[in-house]
């Protein structure tokens, strides 16, 4: 069973949750996980700052911050910043629905074992991003 838990504890009115469960479904069914606790929340770019400072030791904002907490049930914790998600569209021309769910997507992949820490990891999250959205969009 795969549970997922969205929050929106940021200055956004509303999220498509129900495209953002079904492309982390897509996602997570995809890269064959059939058990997971997926908590994703949205927050603000000062929480993210924080979150970042504290438990990376990054000093920044960041889009998004994954935090595995049990291998097997899969259990994570996703923290996604609206802030930065909206200046994302913005810059990449996309819609921030489109961007909010790409980013939840992008920290699944991590909670299953993907990294983007060389170019060529970033383009193949970056196809596995575009190919699971593709996939919830056909199946909605």
């Amino acid at each position: 069973m795969i549970d997922i838990k969205i929050y929106n504890n940021s200055n956004l009115p509303r999220i498509p949750r129900k495209k953002i469960e079904s492309a982390v479904r897509a996602g997570l069914a995809g890269e064959k996980c059939k058990e997971a606790e997926i908590r994703i929340i949205y927050d603000t770019d000062e929480v993210i700052h924080q979150l970042n400072r504290e438990y990376l030791g990054h000093d920044y904002p960041t889009d998004v911050i994954t935090f595995p907490l049990e291998e097997r049930p899969l259990e994570g914790e996703i923290y996604i910043s609206a802030d930065t998600a909206a200046l994302q569209a913005e810059e990449y021309n996309e819609t921030l629905n489109d961007v909010l769910i790409r980013l939840a997507i992008h920290g699944a992949l991590h909670l299953v074992g993907y990294y983007d820490d060389t170019d060529e990891k970033k383009s193949k999250m970056n196809a596995l991003e575009t190919h699971y959205m593709t996939v919830a969009k056909s199946t909605a």
